[in-house]
């Protein structure tokens, strides 16, 4: 072994120490100017504020794409351009209507929307008897017989116990997501989610679902967390009473929209990158702030001079 192979480790051992010692100042400099600065907070108000609501192929949506250019323009970078990229285009149309009617109980008006990407029931709307379960399993257990002609209504809620909630929100998700094609196999006629939020409140939660192409497509409607758990009661006392939505949604082709892309060129690595980023899309019923506005304009914030 050559005596000097230490004294080579040590040297390099100390241009990485000085090298990251010099990542981590520069870097806590950008922490402490962002929040130090209002600029994000103002970006976010006109964001959300001033465009709302920013549904993949909306005009709001191209409105944001055009406002974060402009933005970055602004901003004297090196280089600010758009990069097309096709998205889905899904209208939620007329508010949802819903409630619930029974014999014993009357009937209540129920807060609820479709999820994304959902198909919509019919004009006249639909009106049934609706079965509660509380797991994919309990479907296969159920069979068609007992599912068929009916809403089944998944009422499985967020764990409230885990330090971290997005854990809590992972464990429900498939629901969201697949539940309207699984019940769809056995004939029913609607699938009806409870939110996916913690909280107990009057506003649904929607999100994105998805279709199996080769199982009939089946509305599929987020309720909130309030009215879930007064269905579940009134299921109790009366199992035969009858549900009635009516959603507006549709889809359509898919639609051209744009990554709105600005750049700092490196002085000493130029054709090396380091990429932050956050998608400007929100859906329709909310201002988007945290999902994910909040993330576009810190994104926006890493390159202000």
């Amino acid at each position: 072994m050559p005596k000097n192979f230490f004294s080579i480790l040590f040297c390099c051992a100390l241009f990485s120490a000085k090298s990251q010692n010099i990542d981590s100042l520069m870097i806590n400099k950008i922490y402490h100017n962002a929040l130090s600065s209002n600029s994000s907070y103002e970006n976010l108000i006109y964001l959300c504020q001033k465009i709302g609501p920013r549904l993949c192929g909306s005009h709001q949506a191209a409105a944001a794409v055009e406002w974060s250019k402009q933005t970055m323009e602004k901003m004297k970078l090196d280089t600010v351009f758009l990069q097309e990229v096709k998205v889905p285009h899904w209208e939620r149309g007329a508010q949802e209507e819903a409630f619930m009617v029974s014999s014993i109980l009357g009937k209540k008006n129920l807060n609820v929307c479709a999820l994304g990407k959902s198909v919509g029931t019919t004009k006249d709307g639909i009106l049934s008897e609706v079965l509660e379960v509380h797991s994919f399993e309990e479907l296969s257990i159920i069979g068609e017989k007992g599912i068929s002609g009916r809403f089944v209504f998944f009422n499985v809620k967020m764990n409230p116990a885990y330090i971290n909630p997005f854990q809590a929100y992972g464990e429900v998700a498939s629901f969201r997501y697949t539940a309207a094609s699984k019940a769809a196999k056995y004939k029913a006629v609607a699938v009806i989610i409870h939110s996916m939020s913690l909280t107990i409140n009057d506003f649904p939660h929607t999100g994105l679902m998805k279709y199996n192409d080769s199982i009939e497509k089946i509305p599929a409607i987020a309720i909130s967390t309030k009215d879930a758990e007064v269905l579940s009661e009134w299921l109790k006392k009366d199992p035969s009473l009858k549900l009635f939505v009516k959603t507006n949604c549709r889809s359509f082709p898919d639609t051209i929209s744009h990554n709105v892309i600005g750049e700092i060129k490196g002085s000493d690595f130029p054709d090396e990158y380091i990429i932050v980023g956050g998608h400007l899309d929100s859906w329709d019923i909310t201002e988007g702030a945290h999902d994910d506005g909040a993330g576009c304009v810190q994104a926006i914030d890493v390159l202000r001079k």
